[in-house]
């Protein structure tokens, strides 16, 4: 059964401050921003739950160490776009989780694999949408954003948001806006875009950080600094 879509849709992206190997203190970071946004819809970065550690543990979520989260998005009303790196039987994927007052589950894996990313991971199946409040959002991680048959695939799921995780260098911040302006162009749809911002593994001993949401122009509506801890909120209509 279809939802009917909201007036109205407010999106925040953040860009919590995390730590290597400290999971609790990244779930912590992420339901301080859920409260903090005041946000609808909170889009957060590629493997924002454990940095980009190509190492670190897949996240079980039935640990009970995620419950601050759900805590979180159950006392505002808020869904949580999350992520993490996931198991599922044999097979390991970058995911996006969504956090929300029903609990947590897995809603899209990374398709595009970048690097030695493939040495761990299997690409997920596909784009996909995940629906809040009637808003069909479209679901990308960072190098899918790069790919114009990944775009062109979201956009003919009609959607009414599309929402990306990513890690990118201070350098590369310009390509980063020019995907946003080219996926809202393709998708007719808004863009948030959450990057990962400070230190991190994989070799970003610097990211770009500037999360950002665009509207269906591609027009910048709100930007974050790079600093770690930031958020940038629009409302959507």
């Amino acid at each position: 059964m279809l939802t009917e879509r909201a007036p109205s849709l407010s999106v925040a992206v953040a860009q919590p401050l995390v730590t290597a190997g400290d999971l609790r203190g990244a779930v912590l970071a992420h339901a301080d921003a859920v409260r903090t946004s005041g946000a609808r819809l909170v889009v957060f970065p590629e493997m924002s739950l454990t940095g980009y550690d190509l190492d670190a543990p897949a996240v079980d979520l039935a640990d009970g160490t995620l419950a601050p989260l759900v805590a979180a998005c159950h006392a505002t009303g808020a869904v949580a776009l999350v992520g993490a790196p996931v198991r599922d039987d044999e097979r390991e994927s970058i995911a996006t989780l969504r956090f929300d007052a029903d609990g947590v589950r897995v809603v899209y894996r990374k398709v595009w694999l970048h690097g030695t990313e493939s040495r761990r991971f299997a690409p997920g199946p596909g784009p996909t949408t995940t629906d809040v409040d009637g808003w069909r959002v479209g679901l990308a991680i960072c190098r899918d954003t790069g790919q114009a048959r990944h775009t062109a695939a979201v956009a003919r799921l009609g959607v009414d948001l599309v929402a990306a995780g990513v890690v990118d260098r201070p350098e590369d911040l310009e390509e980063l806006r020019a995907r946003a302006f080219v996926i809202a162009r393709a998708a007719g749809a808004p863009v948030a875009v959450a990057s990962f911002a400070g230190p991190t593994g994989g070799g970003f001993d610097e990211t770009a950080g500037c999360s950002s949401v665009h509207d269906a122009r591609g027009d910048l509506l709100a930007e974050a600094t790079p600093a770690p801890g930031d958020l940038a909120t629009a409302t959507l209509t």
